[in-house]
């Protein structure tokens, strides 16, 4: 027990120093475990031979992040994403399994090998790219689905793989070993019968997800005992994979499909809060036994050799990525972070490998080459996905000039996005019998615009030259609800430029957004959020005990003092002072603060002197 608590104090120490460190920096999570790995590992030599042992517990981290991912998916998204699990996610496997097969094969590597090696080099890493991709925000973007379907497709694709392996260690000659699962429901059983128990399984998940869980979360329910709903998430967890693992399916897979069976149940966000934090946990600690478990005597020996076959593996990958995501239609930043995104091997290859070297299709000296190529571009993920931040940033100040839609028409308003916000704008405006010109970057949305009969243009608006050709001379109003605060201000300074007495109407992000808008020149600066959010609390007032002309009036005072409060801060802000420490600007906000407090109690209580009571005086 003393053993296990030092081993546990250094596991977890080691994370939670080295995490917040390398996020701060801007390195994000993983590399921040791997880092800590490294250290307590290979460097410092505080952790032995348990994390081989341990990884294979924390790999349940994955097998839960895959659940959670269920969870978000109804099962009709995943059937439209059918095209891209099939095709992209098919033809990334099959195109990289035999480039890699054909090279090995070509250099003298007995052919059942260089195919077994072909499928290990083929899988990426589930867990670091999907942590990432959420950590980092870019789940929802293009690149960020895409590599999703990849991943799934070759979460799937590991069982016909585990199926294909002994068959090519019969193929070489070589027997297989004699290692197998301690529990297992298809063993000795013939191909038919393995069929139908597999089948079975699958079936008895999706029937129990649909008709058994309901019921028993309801029964769970009445203990009234916040541990007893964690215990049942893990209950449905552990005993998934141990029914997949009895039959020889991936145990990620299955828990995946019962979270897509799950997706739409009433129980779904209270499952998703009571897995999360072990999922997070493991997936921590398996990032660390990655880093803890190189092998430094092995990498010291041929370092020069092994980074380089690391980084020929990465290259090959990302160039079949890269193919592919042009082929799917993926552009710019999206088929940059499909490309680097998942360039990698994976934690599969890791199983994949033990089990080739237990069935004789891949021998010792090429297995122990392989698992360390493997965690080489495993550690090397992280920092590809800065470089992708990198280039990301680099594509949008210098996108290429693609060639706006020539502007036949020009209006007194022009509007410069046509997103949500902007379309409500334009609306309003034309339903009052004014045209418009639209202007936006996306060409979609200015499709979709053309479909509804409202005739918009494509272009970046920040260049001056398209704001020019839509009549910024003789314009009356200039809109700009553009959703990237860089470029909403470019375009404010330049519009007040080259035309001073233009009116200039323009969204703003938040209150620092506010006094940069401000001096660059805006009129009206609308935060996108302030409204609503001043209808919700005049909803919240007449419900406590103000009338509705009561309500309404005090929210109209709170909105003529903020804007007096923005003007008057907005001398005082400094955009190299943090907020907090610009004292002037502090000190001016409170005497602002409690002026408005006072206004508005003085408001209330000359409406209604008995109003003292309900407001504590």
């Amino acid at each position: 027990m003393e053993s296990f608590l030092f081993q546990a104090t250094i596991y977890l120490g080691a994370a939670v120093i080295a995490v917040p460190l390398a996020s701060r920096l801007g390195l994000g999570s993983v590399l921040g475990y791997l880092l800590a790995g490294i250290m307590i590992g290979p460097v410092l030599g505080l952790v032995g031979t348990e994390t081989q042992d341990l990884q294979h517990f924390a790999e349940f981290g994955v097998v839960m992040m895959l659940f959670l991912i269920g969870l978000e998916l109804e099962p009709r998204a995943l059937w439209d994403m059918r095209h891209r699990l099939l095709g992209l996610g098919g033809l990334q496997i099959t195109v990289t399994m035999g480039l890699i097969t054909t090279a090995l094969w070509a250099v003298g590597r007995p052919l059942p090998e260089a195919i077994a090696i072909g499928m290990i080099l083929a899988l990426s890493s589930t867990a670091i790219v999907l942590q990432t991709l959420t950590e980092k925000e870019l789940m929802p973007t293009g690149g960020g689905r895409a590599s999703f379907s990849v991943l799934l497709t070759q979460d799937i694709a590991v069982i016909p793989m585990l199926a294909v392996l002994p068959l090519l260690a019969l193929h070489s000659g070589l027997h297989a070993g004699d290692d197998h699962a301690s529990l297992s429901l298809v063993e000795g059983l013939p191909g038919w019968g393995v069929t139908l128990v597999t089948l079975g399984a699958v079936g008895a998940i999706i029937l129990g997800g649909i008709y058994l869980i309901r019921p028993l979360f309801h029964f769970i329910d009445t203990a009234r005992l916040r541990e007893m709903h964690t215990a049942f998430a893990l209950l449905i967890v552990v005993s998934i994979a141990v029914v997949m693992n009895a039959v020889g399916l991936s145990p990620a897979l299955g828990t995946f499909l019962a979270g897509v069976v799950l997706a739409n149940s009433e129980f779904r966000h209270e499952l998703e809060s009571d897995i999360q934090p072990f999922k997070g946990l493991l997936l921590g600690l398996f990032f660390i036994t990655v880093g803890a478990g190189i092998n430094v005597t092995a990498f010291l020996a041929a370092p020069g050799q092994l980074l380089s076959l690391a980084l020929t593996l990465m290259a090959l990958k990302g160039a079949v990525l890269f193919a592919l995501g042009k082929l799917f239609g993926l552009k710019g930043r999206d088929v940059w972070l499909f490309t680097l995104g998942l360039a990698q091997a994976g934690e599969f290859g890791f199983v994949l490998t033990s089990f080739g070297l237990q069935q004789g299709v891949v021998q010792g000296p090429m297995a122990n080459g392989l698992l360390m190529v493997i965690t080489l571009s495993m550690l090397l993920t992280p920092l590809f996905f800065i470089f992708h931040a990198i280039l990301s940033k680099y594509l949008v100040e210098h996108r290429s000039q693609d060639p706006h839609d020539e502007i036949d028409e020009t209006h007194s308003v022009i509007i410069v996005g046509a997103g949500r916000f902007g379309q409500v704008v334009n609306r309003l405006v034309r339903s009052a019998g004014f045209d418009t010109t639209v202007l936006d970057n996306n060409l979609s949305r200015i499709k979709q615009l053309r479909r509804l009969g409202v005739k918009g243009f494509y272009g970046d608006p920040t260049r001056p030259e398209l704001l020019n050709a839509a009549g910024l001379a003789t314009a009356e109003v200039l809109v700009v609800t553009v959703n990237n605060p860089a470029a909403a201000t470019r375009i404010v300074r330049h519009a007040r430029q080259a035309r001073p007495d233009l009116h200039i109407v323009v969204r703003a992000a938040g209150r620092t957004h506010v006094y940069e808008l401000y001096k660059a020149g805006a009129n009206d600066i609308v935060r996108e959020l302030f409204d609503s959010s001043l209808r919700a609390g005049r909803y919240v007032l007449e419900n406590i005990g103000l009338s509705d002309f009561e309500a309404s009036e005090v929210e109209r005072m709170f909105f003529k003092h903020d804007r007096y409060t923005i003007r008057e801060l907005a001398h005082l802000w400094d955009p190299n002072t943090p907020m907090a420490e610009n004292e002037s600007y502090v000190q001016r906000a409170m005497e602002l603060e409690k002026d408005m407090e006072t206004a508005l109690l003085t408001q209330l209580f000359s409406e209604d002197p008995d109003k003292g009571d309900k407001s504590g005086g």
